[in-house]
């Protein structure tokens, strides 16, 4: 993991806003100590989750897509730091790795231009080296018993964590995404829109379920590609939960449950798949808030859920003033996917059931 900058017990005293009478994320939440072999630390560490940042944008601008994803992962870790630490949700639950040193990638795309054929050739190679970090990582991480949350990023990143969760697990993995883009696209060189189609072809990924995808946006070849391999990859529309209502958002749930729930699942959150929310690919049109952490819930409490990922959120994109919200959804998200875990259903005693 020497790829890692890691996060210091410093960072997270800088960043969590003490308060009389609180206890609050920043106070609990875990970190690497400075003399310490990560490995063997993580390996004797109860904390069942990790979080890992990948700040960076350059999958994005490879697939003609807005910069600005690099920033979500430090509005994310502020954000989180300062939950309220309570019987709900424990700090101590978590432990923080860091983000993956991308500075010098990051850059060498500052004089790239995407119009360019060439450009666009050296921004796919430095995806590449992204992918072979991230991949390496996760695998270290899946492979010592923990559930990494990995925060940031372009979704060019569901590749290294497919492919270092399947080496980990020995076997290729299952993915659900919920998002408005299928990211099946060509295989044209590495990019944010073709992370789950170079997954997929190099066996990797077994089962891939997209939720809630947008048909104005998903492409007639993408299409007929899932259509030969429906055994396989499969889709449920955004159109037709929410506007055509032909389908209902909770049984769809339950059906691609079904699909993914035969082996390992990641789950993968793009957050352009909400309206109004400062992302590379902005929709106005999308499930909302909500419904999304209604998924990650449901999908999280599955005892084959190995990963979450959160990625495409950009708060450098945003209004300054707002700027912060994007960090604090993706904290909702994040302690959503850990109370799946760890919050007992509420069981009804028998005599009120019979009553109602």
């Amino acid at each position: 993991m020497d790829k890692i900058i890691p996060f210091t017990i410093k960072d997270l005293a800088k960043i969590t806003n003490h308060r009389s009478g609180e206890i609050k994320f920043g106070e609990k939440m875990l970190t690497i100590p400075k003399d310490a072999d990560p490995t063997d630390f993580l390996k004797k560490c109860e904390a069942k989750y990790v979080l890992f940042g990948i700040p960076e944008d350059i999958g994005i601008r490879a697939n003609y897509g807005r910069p600005g994803a690099a920033s979500a992962w430090d509005s994310a870790i502020k954000s989180i730091a300062n939950i309220q630490h309570n019987r709900f949700c424990k700090g101590s639950q978590l432990v923080i790795l860091g983000q993956l040193d991308v500075s010098e990638l990051m850059k060498n795309v500052e004089s790239l231009d995407f119009n360019d054929i060439d450009d666009r050739s050296k921004l796919s190679q430095l995806v590449d080296k992204i992918d072979k970090d991230v991949s390496h990582i996760i695998f270290n991480l899946v492979k010592l018993g923990k559930t990494p949350i990995v925060i940031g990023g372009g979704h060019n990143n569901s590749y290294g964590n497919i492919k270092g969760t399947a080496l980990a697990k020995g076997k290729p993995i299952n993915a659900i995404n919920f998002d408005a883009h299928s990211d099946f696209r060509i295989l044209e060189g590495r990019h944010s829109g073709n992370g789950f189609s170079y997954a997929y072809e190099e066996g990797f990924l077994k089962k891939y379920f997209i939720f809630g995808l947008h048909e104005n946006y998903t492409s007639k070849s993408v299409l007929d590609i899932i259509k030969k391999i429906e055994d396989r990859v499969r889709y449920a529309t955004y159109d037709s939960i929410s506007i055509r209502r032909e389908k209902e958002f909770d049984k769809e749930m339950a059906h691609a449950l079904e699909f993914v729930n035969d082996d390992f699942f990641g789950i993968e959150i793009d957050l352009d798949a909400i309206p109004n929310i400062a992302c590379s690919a902005m929709t106005m049109s999308g499930f909302s808030v909500e419904q999304l952490r209604q998924f990650i819930s449901f999908f999280g409490k599955n005892k084959n859920a190995s990963y979450l990922h959160i990625c495409e959120g950009a708060p450098d994109l945003g209004e300054e003033k707002n700027n912060h919200l994007i960090g604090k959804l993706i904290g909702y998200l994040i302690t959503d996917f850990i109370k799946s875990n760890t919050i007992p259903p509420i069981q009804i005693p028998t005599s009120i059931i019979k009553m109602l």
